[in-house]
């Protein structure tokens, strides 16, 4: 495989359409292969756990809904790298897999994992005393950056809420027939909802504040207009990687179908309810 000569990272918060926007570039053909390559937190190894969104929170009842077993507990083996070389090796295996025989790299990174990816790279002597985004521009060639966000950001937390209670991060039409909601009942939650709501916010906050302070401009996606223009949003962003199309681009097949249903309208208009109230008292 080529090394890669040009990089993309998207920069995104969960539920934020950022899964749908990597499927669409990596259905082009020529914008790498954009996974969620960093997710892994430096205390363990291992992605997220339910009650890791929910960190300092002290509502017993959304803690006991959670409880301690996630199905990431059976998902996923033990962590492959924990020292200098043993990531340097890991970073040097996802270039590999991330890019397309054109040299193009594409990732997903996420706000809430950035600074873990950060220090993990730190654990390389060359990358130690390095600015955050010098470590960006050494590991990724010709680094940009495509910014994917939310208008509605109640409907976001409430997609994650529902996420992290089955665990079902993507849907796809191979899968549909099973349904998202079998591994058990749901449970509605204003406190949980609200929480991931400013957390969203945050996060969203802080992916700005970095680009302004780095003085980057980054390409936006907003998921309510990707939606609706899956192929032209791909496009628009090949254009902006300066990436020779050539002849028409043939996307390859789309797998992921929206997961919103009644049910998340629902607990919307629950949330947006009782929001009002709380606002008032």
């Amino acid at each position: 495989m080529p090394k890669p000569n040009t990089s993309y990272l998207i920069c995104a918060t969960p539920r934020s359409g950022s899964t749908l926007l990597c499927e669409a570039l990596d259905n082009t053909g020529l914008a790498g292969h954009p996974k969620e390559y960093f997710e892994a937190l430096k205390k363990t190894g291992l992605p997220r756990r339910p009650r890791e969104y929910f960190e300092n929170v002290e509502n017993t009842a959304i803690l006991q809904l959670l409880g301690n077993y996630s199905r990431l507990d059976d998902e996923y083996g033990q962590p492959t790298f924990w020292d200098g070389p043993g990531y340097a090796q890991y970073l040097a295996h996802v270039l590999e897999e991330g890019t397309t025989p054109n040299g193009v790299f594409g990732a997903k990174m996420m706000w809430g994992y950035f600074g873990d990816f950060i220090e993990n790279a730190r654990q390389i002597p060359a990358y130690r005393y390095m600015a955050v985004p010098d470590i960006l521009n050494a590991i990724f060639p010709d680094l940009h950056y495509i910014w994917v966000t939310r208008r509605d950001k109640a409907r976001q937390a409430v997609s994650l809420w529902k996420a992290i209670q089955t665990w079902t991060w993507k849907h796809d039409w191979h899968d549909a027939l099973a349904g998202m909601h079998n591994h058990k009942e749901l449970v509605f939650n204003f406190e949980a909802i609200d929480h991931l709501v400013q957390r969203i916010n945050a996060h969203d906050e802080a992916w700005q504040r970095y680009f302004t302070e780095c003085g980057v401009r980054p390409y936006t996606v907003i998921y309510e207009e990707l939606a609706g223009a899956y192929e032209e949003t791909a496009l628009s962003i090949l254009r902006y990687l300066h990436i020779p199309i050539g002849e028409p681009v043939v996307f390859g097949e789309r797998r992921m179908r929206r997961q919103a249903d009644g049910l998340s309208e629902e607990w919307v208009q629950r949330y947006y309810a009782l929001k009002r109230v709380d606002s008032v008292v």
